[in-house]
């Protein structure tokens, strides 16, 4: 009797709060192009996810270059003092480093009332082809692990971050959001696929997620506002990161198959090298750029000699400051969550040396689809 009532509470949640999770999709078809350089294995383009976004979510990919001219470095919301060059641009912005604590206290502070939603937040909307045209949305990171392993960390970038309704009131918003999905490939070929959730994610055999029309590129299911991946449509049940139920609860993400995204045809292309076992030639960092330390952050080497790589470096957050709780805007929850949150840091605070696929201290690997 109870798995029977469980399945008509399952049941009927499904008909309130939409379709049913796992939902297969009809592979897609997309042209296969990327802006990749050469160097990129070809691998790392072969098998590149493909995103689907929520129809519903106002808040897509954006242009990483534009945070920085739709938004002010500050420090406790004081703008930084007269550092050069200014203004800032993706090659040069970790020169904020030298601000506040060693830059860990620098924020990329919006220059508008984000309550009034304004355009430069939405992002861009993939085309028919997956193209986010005019922006740069993506940024690649190949990750050599030795015995023929090569980790491709593909990281999404969107402006704003949507915390969705949780006991009645809208948290968890933010500007800025960096997600990413890592394919883990052994001798080129494809083993198993890390999604990104909020602070934690899942991790897939690559043979279980579902593919486009070539059989080869996984596809990824964006949530609506808040851009953790999943491998299916439906409600994701978000309380716990361990389970995810098929109920609602108080966090909640949903997914669907809306507009088609193809990252890598419009991204930034670079590999990346721990400090301890930097190769035998490896450029040292420009020297125009003096905070660009790579002790503690490894070495970002561009396949394109001409991309922007001190954004990498930069170790403050790419959005606002928590506003204060005094700000009309703020609203919270027993002071645990926070209507307007801090931003997040970015790629290369991702676990680019993880061991194993899963990021988080532990995980494991699943072998079929589930919310």
């Amino acid at each position: 009797m109870r798995v029977k009532n469980m399945a008509r509470i399952a049941a009927l949640f499904t008909s309130c709060f939409g379709k049913s999770n796992g939902q297969m999709v009809d592979p897609p078809l997309i042209s296969g192009k990327a802006n990749a350089p050469e160097g990129v294995p070809d691998y790392v383009v072969k098998y590149a996810p493909l995103v689907y976004l929520h129809s519903d979510d106002i808040y897509g990919p954006s242009d990483i270059g534009a945070q920085l001219t739709n938004t002010t470095p500050k420090v406790n919301f004081n703008a930084l003092p007269d550092l050069k060059p200014d203004p800032y641009n993706l090659d040069t912005m970790d020169r904020m480093n030298e601000a506040g604590t060693n830059g860990t206290n620098v924020y990329l502070t919006s220059n508008d009332d984000i309550s009034k939603t304004p355009n430069w937040l939405k992002g861009v909307t993939p085309n028919v082809d997956g193209l986010t045209k005019d922006a740069t949305t993506c940024t690649v990171i190949v990750v050599e692990k030795g015995n023929g392993t090569v980790d491709a960390f593909y990281m999404y970038f969107y402006a704003f971050n949507w915390g969705g309704i949780v006991l009645g009131k809208n948290l968890g918003n933010h500007v800025g959001d960096w997600e990413h999905t890592m394919v883990r490939f052994v001798n080129g070929e494809p083993k198993s696929v890390w999604l990104s959730q909020h602070s934690g994610g899942q991790a897939f055999a690559y043979k279980t997620l579902q593919k486009d029309k070539t059989g080869l590129r996984p596809l990824v299911f964006s949530a609506n506002g808040s851009h953790a991946n999943y491998a299916v449509t439906g409600l994701h049940n978000h309380d716990n990161a361990d389970f995810h139920l098929p109920v609602p609860g108080f966090v909640n993400d949903y997914t669907e198959a809306g507009p088609l995204w193809d990252p890598v045809q419009s991204a930034y292309w670079y590999k990346w090298t721990q400090p301890a076992s930097v190769p035998a030639g490896t450029q040292p960092p420009k020297p125009e750029v003096l905070s660009r330390d790579t002790t503690k952050l490894g070495i970002f080497t561009p396949y394109d000699p001409e991309t922007p790589v001190g954004f990498l470096y930069y170790v403050g957050r790419w959005g606002d400051l928590r506003y204060k709780v005094d700000d009309p805007r703020q609203d919270e929850i027993f002071t645990l969550a926070w209507k307007y949150d801090t931003g997040p840091t970015g790629p290369a605070y991702k676990k680019l040396d993880r061991k194993e696929v899963w990021s988080t201290a532990k995980g494991k690997l699943l072998t079929k689809l589930v919310p």
